[in-house]
């Protein structure tokens, strides 16, 4: 899978440029947010998805990822570029207990999508593809998924030498609440000098929307 296409941030018309400056340098310019989302709709829609549950919420969030623009920013040396497209890699846990890497390639189609990403887990599953953290890739979000845990907070390994702007999401546990609600928490963390609080808000805010209507985007 080749790199997309990006293009340069204009610092002369973004109106960021002082926050961009102040956080660009810190030791830790990272910031990491837990959240918990209702996924009751979605798991009242299982039976019908082209995919699994697992899946179609990755995919929601790599929709939204190509539609809001912060979440595609990325570092260059003082610049920053915007991808055109992002994809997705994930963790995947193999049979020895050891993890790997797969690809989630971005396709609008969800059926599409999951078709791809299924076989692509199985073959990293398997042993069929090598170990590949591919860990220069930039136009790309980082995902790990915690099935064992209901965390309430997250923090990610980091290489703290190189300036690391992929946004890494990380899910919890799917779990069954009173009054026949499914949740299931989430923690999201961004570079501070691309993104502030702000986008990280209007990301869950607009996830938990289309988790409650999830049919028009998934099927």
């Amino acid at each position: 899978m080749m790199e997309a296409m990006a293009h340069h941030l204009d610092p002369g018309s973004w109106p960021r440029r002082a926050t961009f400056d102040h956080f660009r340098h810190f030791d830790n310019p990272y910031f990491n947010v837990c959240t918990r989302l209702d996924l009751t709709a979605l798991v009242a829609l299982k039976a019908r998805l082209p995919g699994s549950l697992s899946l179609a919420y990755h995919h929601l969030v790599l929709r939204l990822a190509n539609e809001l623009e912060p979440l595609r920013h990325r570092l260059d040396g003082e610049r920053v570029r915007v991808f055109d497209t992002v994809h997705g890699s994930t963790t995947v846990l193999r049979a020895d207990d050891s993890i790997a890497f797969a690809d989630l390639v971005w396709q609008r189609d969800f059926g599409r999508f999951a078709a791809q990403a299924a076989e692509r887990i199985r073959a990293v599953r398997s042993g069929e593809l090598p170990f590949d953290a591919t860990p220069d890739r930039q136009d790309v979000l980082h995902f790990t998924t915690l099935p064992w845990l209901d965390f309430t907070s997250f923090s990610h390994a980091r290489n703290w030498g190189r300036d690391d702007a992929v946004p890494k999401i990380a899910f919890g546990r799917l779990q069954a609440e009173a009054g026949g609600r499914w949740r299931m928490a989430m923690a999201i963390e961004v570079h501070h000098a691309l993104m502030d609080g702000l986008h990280v808000g209007r990301l869950v805010q607009l996830l938990q929307a289309r988790l409650d209507d999830p049919a028009p985007w998934l099927l």
